[in-house]
C-alpha cells in the first residue's frame, strides 16, 4: 500500500481544507475524489475504493468540503462546493504534474464535480467518474439534476447500482444516450447507492469495490494512458 500524504489547500480567502494524496510507484493516472454529503474523505467506502484504485495503478487525492472540514452539518452552497472541486484539481495537478488527472465523486461529490466541469473550470481534467450519480431524490424521479451535463466537454463514466434509489436506471440510460458519445454507463448489479449488495447477491461488497476500480482503470486507460510513472 502506498503511503498517504496529508495535504491542505486553500479554497478561498476564508476556507482551507484537508486532503490525502496516495501515489503508488507505478501510477498511471490520478483521480481527484470528492466525498458524498453525509461523510467525509475518511469514510470506509472512499478508503477502500482508494486502496483498490491503487492496486490498479491509479493514484488518488481525497479531500474535504469546507462544511465537513469544519464539522458543520449542512453542506456548503453549490458555489463553494464547486470552488472546492476546482481547488482540489489544481492541487492534484501540481502534486503530480506527470500524471493525467481525472475528477470523480461519490453522490453529491459527483454532482458538484460535474457542475464544476460544466462551468468550464476543469479544462485540465481528462474525464469525469461518477460513483453513484444522484440523478434525483429517492421516490422523486426526474432528470433536472442532469441538465447541466450537456455543458460538460470531457468524457464521463457513470457507475450506478441497480438498487440505487437516487437514480432510476431507465432515466439515467436516457440521459446517457443523450450525452453520447461522451457518456459511458456501467451498471453494477444488486448494488445500492452506497454500493452495498444483498447477501443473496452473487458478489460481496469487496468484490463490488474491485469491480469499480477495475472498470475505472480500463476506462481511464482508453482515454488517457500515462506515458510516464511517478
Amino acid at each position: 500500500m502506498a503511503p498517504l500524504k496529508p495535504l491542505r489547500f486553500p479554497v478561498d480567502d476564508q476556507n482551507e481544507v484537508s486532503a490525502l494524496l496516495e501515489i503508488p510507484p507505478d501510477s498511471r493516472q490520478l483521480l481527484v475524489l470528492a466525498h458524498g454529503a453525509g461523510a467525509g474523505m475518511h469514510h470506509p467506502f472512499l478508503e477502500h475504493l482508494s486502496a483498490e484504485l491503487a492496486a490498479v495503478h491509479i493514484a488518488t487525492l481525497r479531500y474535504q468540503f469546507p462544511y465537513m472540514e469544519y464539522r458543520r452539518r449542512i453542506p456548503d452552497p453549490p458555489k463553494l462546493l464547486t470552488a472546492t472541486v476546482i481547488a482540489a484539481v489544481r492541487t492534484a495537478t501540481t502534486a503530480a504534474p506527470n500524471l493525467p488527472v481525472f475528477a470523480a465523486g461519490k453522490s453529491m461529490g459527483a454532482r458538484m464535480t460535474s457542475q464544476a466541469a460544466a462551468q468550464g473550470s476543469l479544462n485540465s481534467v481528462k474525464g469525469l467518474i461518477f460513483f453513484g450519480f444522484p440523478l434525483h431524490p429517492p421516490n422523486r424521479p426526474g432528470t433536472q439534476r442532469a441538465q447541466h451535463l450537456a455543458e460538460v466537454a470531457q468524457p464521463m463514466l457513470f457507475l450506478q447500482g441497480t438498487r440505487d434509489a437516487f437514480a432510476s436506471l431507465h432515466l439515467l440510460r436516457r440521459v446517457c444516450a443523450q450525452l453520447a458519445p461522451l457518456a459511458t454507463l456501467r451498471i453494477i448489479d444488486s448494488a445500492d447507492h452506497s454500493f452495498h449488495v444483498l447477501k443473496s447477491a452473487k458478489r460481496n461488497d469487496a468484490e463490488i469495490l474491485q469491480d469499480l476500480a477495475h472498470t475505472t482503470s480500463i476506462w481511464a486507460n482508453t482515454i488517457a494512458p500515462s506515458t510516464s510513472n511517478q
